[in-house]
């Protein structure tokens, strides 16, 4: 089993750094598509990803399109996470082998491009109207585990 986290064009360090963090605890992968809000050689990143950063497996792309043709992902493994999205995250598929959840720029969100290209595979985590949106990094921590339920116990990543 595969989990892809891919952010398009995140603009704020720390978010990137609790992400990165986050992809190396539950064995994904990190996909980091430009532009970028700051510089991969940032202390800030390094300093929210802690000591593990070196060890995250990270993957930056020139554009989402590049990224796509790399990677070959599919249809039904290509997740969308925006707070437009139509269903709630707890009814993406889990089951996939292969699976890539993608976000966007915190301000942003997802560019429209990226939408269209997959616009029955688009999700949100439901949230009160008290705030605009989730942080970045709670959001990917929500769906990278949610995708991981059902897996079997002491599942070993890749």
């Amino acid at each position: 089993m595969e989990r892809h986290i891919v952010l398009v064009e995140p603009e704020i360090h720390w978010n990137t750094g609790n992400i990165g963090r986050t992809c190396l605890g539950a064995g994904a992968d990190l996909h980091l598509i430009k532009p970028l809000g700051f510089s991969l050689d940032s202390s800030h990143v390094k300093r929210a990803g802690l000591d593990y950063w070196e060890k995250v497996r990270l993957h930056t792309w020139g554009s989402f399109d590049e990224f796509s043709a790399k990677m070959q992902n599919a249809p039904d493994e290509t997740l969308l996470f925006s707070k437009l999205g139509a269903r709630p995250f707890w009814d993406m598929p889990s089951h996939m082998t292969r699976l890539f959840l993608v976000l966007g720029a915190e301000t942003r969100g997802l560019p429209q491009g990226v939408l269209d290209q997959y616009p029955g595979n688009v999700y949100h985590v439901p949230i009160t109207n008290e705030i605009r949106s989730l942080n970045l990094s709670t959001t990917a921590g929500i769906v990278l585990y949610e995708s991981m339920r059902g897996l079997p116990p002491g599942h070993a990543w890749k």
